[in-house]
């Protein structure tokens, strides 16, 4: 072993024990390696920032743009549309939304397929009283066996990809991957269909801030327009529209107000109607039906054409000025250039128009306005901005264009036409130009910490193969399994992948590990495409623990599990990918060089 190759182990030893050690984030200790790397000449300055330019970077980034673009648009909202009231039981729940979230896994990044997926699971959970904890994991597990299946589907593959069109000037096509990763797919959805059983059935779900800030009930004021239908046009379509969820509390038709409408009400062009529910169901209610906001169309006063227009929730002082006033009265439109849209008061129910509400202190207002005027107006007005999220209410959503563009990109990526950094890089850059995804929102989908993760830890990896350290542990492997079947190698190579991953984040496994199985595939003579595919599924196929992919974390809280029941389903599962994968890739990835 030499100096060079010594100085990469310890670097490579000591990130990976600080990623187990977990005192500090995981984008913060790949930095660090990073500058260590560089102060020791393990990596030439030159190439210290080349990951952050790397093609790994730049498809998984415009991945979660697209995906974000596809969850604005309320495509699958629609398409499930018809399902949800047949899926009374968690019998049926679990297999249908795990194949649908399994499907959308191979249209798209498998954590942007989960977060399509999970508001409809929530809601159906909630309505037919099903624990939540039984139907997300298996939810997530679907995501991250669908993802295995596409070159974007997960990070894994796009690294793969990567190291194999470096070293053998190819990469991996779009869907390469699908031969092996489908059928893991197909074996995943029988397998939870069944065994999420193991699963507690009764936990209570950790409530975010999101969660805590979604549940005030707001009243908001719209308006049916000229020419407005919408089914039979009555206060039961409406009701029924968002599964009872949303209250009609009254209608003005000109001088007269008709409060608590009897369902069988119609509503009539140029009725003016008081609604009252959650903010997300709102807005998919004003969306679906076509009513129109109100104030939501009065001019916001731009201080440059590049500005956007923002909807935040703020809640008044004890000292605000809005306190015992009205809207009308103070003009807000036009002393402040902000549109109030919803009031929520906490037990106590509005009937009256938004316009003209007393106000006081504790009442949560929804409000509209340009972006770098709403800090100064929220100020003036002695209203504080609750958390940060992303507030929507009867905005225009553009259904079909983010998944035609996303289908598009998927296309010429397969086919050829153009890489796969340049075929989702336009794709992202379209969705937004076209205005189907705002730059904020696009801005808000990157997993900074992901990709800064990703970007340093690619001249870390580097090293590795660089100083001739893969070579050396391809070496010791193909020394410890000679004269063993070629398949019993690819099994332990995966296994090692497999065991890695849910620890150090599966990037940063590919990043590892892939070089070493190239070395190995080297050493014993035998093609290297195999074992990158064993790479690829066993650091794809984190079924054990919260923390080694997004898509696990992102469903702890809301199914309120505890770190051993991902081990309590994923365990025979993660047995069963062990059995089964190794030899799928060995059919359809001959070990004999081409």
């Amino acid at each position: 072993m030499t100096l060079q190759q010594g100085l990469s182990f310890g670097l490579i030893g000591a990130t990976v024990l600080c990623f187990l050690w977990g005192r500090w984030r995981y984008d913060l200790i790949a930095l660090g390696a990073l500058a260590v790397g560089v102060l020791t000449g393990l990596i030439p300055a030159k190439s210290a920032f080349d990951g952050f330019s790397n093609d790994i970077v730049v498809i998984i980034a415009s991945a979660l743009v697209l995906s974000a673009a596809v969850s604005r648009s309320g495509l699958v909202d629609r398409l499930m549309a018809p399902l949800l009231p047949r899926l009374g039981s968690e019998r049926s729940q679990v297999p249908v939304l795990v194949a649908v979230t399994t499907l959308l896994s191979m249209m798209t990044k498998n954590v942007g397929a989960l977060a399509l997926m999970m508001p409809s699971a929530l809601q159906i959970a909630k309505r037919t009283g099903v624990s939540p904890g039984r139907l997300l994991m298996p939810m997530s597990f679907g995501s991250l066996a669908g993802g295995l299946a596409v070159l974007v589907g997960t990070s894994p593959n796009i690294i793969v990809s990567e190291v194999r069109g470096k070293a053998l000037g190819e990469p991996f096509r779009m869907f390469d991957f699908m031969p092996v990763g489908g059928t893991l797919a197909l074996i995943t959805i029988a397998y939870l269909a069944v065994a999420y059983h193991l699963l507690p059935k009764h936990r209570i779900a950790a409530i975010d801030v999101d969660a805590a800030l979604a549940a005030n009930a707001y009243v908001t004021e719209v308006e049916a327009p000229e020419g407005w239908r919408f089914a039979d046009g009555r206060v039961a379509d409406l009701r029924a529209a968002a599964d009872g969820a949303v209250s009609v509390v009254a209608i003005l038709r000109g001088r007269k107000r008709m409060a608590s409408p009897h369902a069988n009400r119609r509503v009539l062009p140029g009725d003016q109607l008081l609604l009252e529910g959650e903010q997300q169901t709102l807005n998919e209610l004003i969306v679906k039906t076509g009513l129109k906001l109100t104030d939501a169309d009065r001019p916001v006063v731009m201080n440059e054409p590049t500005e956007e227009v923002r909807v935040v929730e703020a809640v008044i002082g004890a000292e605000s000025d809005l306190i015992g006033q009205t809207a009308r009265g103070l003009k807000l439109n036009e002393a402040h250039g902000v549109n109030l849209l919803g009031v929520s008061r906490s037990g106590y129910r509005m009937a009256g128009r938004l316009a003209t509400v007393r106000l006081r202190a504790g009442d949560i207002l929804v409000l509209q306005g340009a972006e770098r005027q709403l800090p100064l107006a929220l100020s003036a007005l002695g209203c504080l901005p609750l958390a940060e999220r992303e507030v929507r209410l009867g905005g225009a959503r553009h259904a079909l264009l983010p998944a035609a563009i996303l289908i598009g990109a998927m296309l010429l990526v397969a086919f050829g036409v153009v890489p796969a950094a340049t075929g989702f890089f336009g794709a992202a850059i379209l969705v937004v130009a076209t205005g189907a995804l705002r730059m904020r929102e696009a801005y808000a989908s990157l997993e900074g910490p992901v990709l800064v993760l990703v970007a340093a830890m690619i001249p870390v990896s580097d090293t590795v193969q660089s100083s001739g350290g893969a070579d050396l542990i391809a070496s010791w492997l193909s020394g410890a399994f000679h004269g063993l079947p070629p398949l019993v190698t690819l099994t332990a190579m995966m296994a090692v992948a497999m065991v890695a991953t849910p620890f150090l984040n599966n990037a940063a496994t590919v990043l590892i590990v892939a070089p070493i199985g190239m070395g190995l595939a080297e050493r014993l003579g035998l093609s290297p495409d195999p074992f990158l595919m064993a790479v690829a599924v066993g650091a794809g196929c984190d079924f054990l623990t919260p923390i080694g992919h997004q898509c696990n974390t992102l469903v702890l809280a809301p199914g309120g599990y505890r770190f051993g029941d991902y081990a309590r389903l994923g365990a025979p599962l993660t047995l069963l990918i062990l059995l089964a994968a190794p030899a799928l890739i060995a059919f359809f990835w001959p070990f004999a060089r081409a």
